[in-house]
């Protein structure tokens, strides 16, 4: 009999659950909804148990509950601190509400790209050392570490928040190369650029143009993700030699465009870090895609 979990991955635009397989990581019953309906009711996290309901009701084995959640937490992994995307459930003792619904469940509460980190352990496409630094590239630039196959949780819980790292031009890293952000500097780029190159010039650049562009050696396009490489680069020579943690994993949306922002990150890290370091560095790219979230709430069960 397979050992099965809810997993939920808590988002701003929608809330996903599915029973995982804890053997293989198959996701069964998967069920999405938007998240701005459950917002407008009023009730969030009343919305969200009757949701947990159907499922535990469809499969009744399941005992163990993850959920991941975009913001910062209280160190106990009880209650929801500064949840940006879903801001009214600030305060929210969510883990003791849920418990006091389901008595008979136990249910475990993490940042949703702690969760997406941990669920690359347990159900990753590759081996992983059991400690790791992860980073998601998407609208904002998340992360986590993995010690000791436990997340990193830091002094007051919420550890890990590479985006909120100072960058250049007064900005923090995410205010640069977060989604938003890195197509306003690909249409200023754009713009100044004279050379030859397949991005239209009409401030209409997209992330899956960009790589498009970027994979058939579009000298521009190329330029862009030098650059957002370098700026990440940047930033993992600090976690890596705070953390001394030389594995690290990127995930997230923009992860597609790995391969032409992996030789700038490479470049920097040698440039700023001693052979003690760049011996053993390991760049990955992330394998759970869209899966992470759910995959990775789930993990919090084991």
């Amino acid at each position: 009999m397979a050992t099965e979990y809810l997993g939920i991955d808590i988002g701003g635009t929608n809330v996903k659950m599915g029973i995982v397989d804890a053997t293989n990581g198959n996701i069964k019953n998967f069920y999405s909804h938007e998240t701005s309906s459950w917002r407008a009711s009023g009730h969030f996290v009343e919305r969200l148990g009757d949701a947990i309901v159907l499922q535990l009701k469809e499969n009744p084995d399941v005992k163990k509950v993850g959920i991941g959640v975009p913001g910062l937490i209280s160190r106990d992994r009880n209650t929801l601190i500064e949840i940006t995307a879903i801001p009214e459930t600030n305060g929210i003792h969510i883990i003791p509400v849920l418990k006091e619904r389901f008595p008979d469940h136990e249910f475990f509460l993490e940042n949703d790209a702690n969760a997406a980190a941990l669920g690359e352990y347990y159900f990753g496409e590759e081996k992983l050392p059991e400690d790791y630094i992860f980073v998601t590239l998407g609208t904002g630039v998340g992360g986590a570490a993995i010690i000791d196959k436990q997340v990193f949780k830091g002094g007051g819980g919420n550890a890990m928040e590479p985006g909120h790292m100072p960058s250049e031009n007064g900005k923090v890293l995410e205010r640069i190369i977060g989604k938003n952000e890195l197509l306003d500097m690909a249409n200023e780029m754009r713009a100044a650029f004279e050379g030859e190159t397949k991005l239209p010039a009409d401030g209409t650049i997209s992330t899956t143009g960009l790589v498009a562009a970027a994979s058939e050696g579009d000298e521009l396009a190329l330029q862009i993700f030098d650059r957002v490489g370098g700026l990440l680069g940047d930033g993992l020579v600090s976690m890596i030699r705070i953390l001394d943690i030389t594995t690290v994993l990127i995930g997230g949306g923009l992860s597609a465009s790995f391969d032409y922002i992996l030789p700038a990150i490479q470049r920097q890290l040698k440039y700023w870090l001693t052979p003690y370091y760049v011996k053993t560095l390991d760049i990955r790219r992330a394998t759970l895609a869209n899966d992470a979230g759910l995959l990775g709430a789930a993990s919090l069960c084991f």
